[in-house]
């Protein structure tokens, strides 16, 4: 069993498209029926467990009539979003309550995570929600999201709710049960059980793309999603859900074991998908922020992106993004002060200067 209670207090689950939805844009009842079972299962173990379901837009689209499951155009997707999500909502509430459990829905789009004050509220909520015992089922909310601001997937979706949730463990439900070292449709394609670490090596096993043409997510999305999930010391397993019952069966699968972890600002901070800008830095900045020093100006070279004091950027080094965090000054202030010494800044600013662009406490390294 992946994630049992005893080790895992409280469990997000990854369900995709093309698990629940068949190729006619149909439930597939029995199959749903199962991990219903599985999730009451865990629940009588004393484990908590939230959802994260896509199938609202293929289920949508079969209602409407819609061309290429309700993925032809962004205006198809929301309303096929629009539709599906009563059908999928009133499915999980049904399945659930045939094993004793009540369903509680919850739809978020991509700005309720990256605002502070807004992801806040979604973690009580959600923690408020499990602690009454139901089982929050989560999607995005696609009948508003628009193409620049959203998740584009539920596999990084569920890591963040994972980490909203302060959940233990993450499982993503798929159609492969793990990371091979190559597409695993090539010959001699090795199995991955294991990943402790997820660097160049790992990121370039990933293939694009979503084998069964229905969901948006594909191996690339999974690992993106496990950076988020270890990132803030939470463990992700990418497992088949073409069985029947994959929560309670030892079924194959590739866990992404979690670093130390972070401190719930910094968790944030590193899993957020946006920026307000980027501050450019030298080898030598870099160097001092991997060893868990603030960013102080003197190590900057370039500045861009329209930012205030408060707002988050990314801080990239010669070879990419090294950090994210709380800018300390807005943008003109920062281009004003690069590559300038502490004891310069007070002239130039015409004020006492704070003494870092970057403080270490409001910093996240990727």
């Amino acid at each position: 069993m992946l994630f049992p209670p005893a080790s895992c207090p409280r469990l997000v689950v990854k369900i995709g498209s093309a698990l629940l939805v068949d190729p006619s844009g149909a439930v597939r009842r029995d199959w749903l029926a199962g991990i219903a079972a599985d999730v009451a299962a865990r629940a009588d173990a004393g484990q908590q467990v939230a959802i994260v379901s896509s199938g609202a837009i293929a289920l949508g689209a079969r209602r409407l009539g819609l061309p290429r499951g309700g993925r032809a155009s962004l205006e198809d997707a929301q309303a096929a979003a629009a539709t599906g999500q009563i059908a999928l909502s009133q499915t999980w509430a049904e399945v659930l309550a045939a094993n004793g459990l009540t369903a509680a829905q919850m739809l978020v789009t991509l700005d309720d995570l990256e605002d502070r004050r807004r992801y806040l509220n979604a973690a009580a909520t959600l923690g408020r929600l499990l602690q009454l015992g139901t089982v929050p089922v989560i999607n995005e909310n696609d009948s508003v999201a628009t193409a620049e601001i959203r998740f584009g997937d539920n596999d990084r979706l569920a890591a963040r709710v994972a980490q909203a949730a302060g959940a233990d463990g993450v499982v993503l439900l798929s159609d492969i049960d793990g990371l091979y070292d190559r597409n695993p449709a090539q010959p001699g394609a090795v199995h991955i059980p294991e990943v402790a670490q997820i660097d160049a090596r790992i990121a370039a096993m990933a293939d694009d793309g979503s084998a069964s043409g229905m969901g948006s997510g594909g191996m690339v999305s999974k690992i993106a999603a496990a950076r988020i999930a270890t990132g803030a010391g939470v463990s992700l397993a990418i497992a088949s859900g073409r069985v029947d019952r994959p929560l309670s069966t030892q079924a194959r699968h590739t866990i992404f074991l979690p670093e130390k972890r972070a401190r719930a600002r910094k968790a944030w901070l590193a899993g957020r998908l946006t920026a307000n800008g980027v501050i450019t830095v030298d080898a030598g900045a870099a160097q001092a922020l991997a060893a868990g020093r603030s960013l102080l100006a003197a190590g900057a070279t370039a500045v861009s992106g329209d930012f205030a004091r408060g707002d988050v950027v990314t801080i990239a080094g010669p070879d990419g993004p090294i950090a994210r965090g709380l800018a300390e000054y807005d943008a003109g202030e920062m281009q004003r002060l690069l590559g300038r010494r502490s004891e310069e800044q007070e002239a130039l600013l015409g004020y006492a200067p704070r003494s870092a662009l970057i403080h270490r406490n409001h910093m996240a390294l990727l």
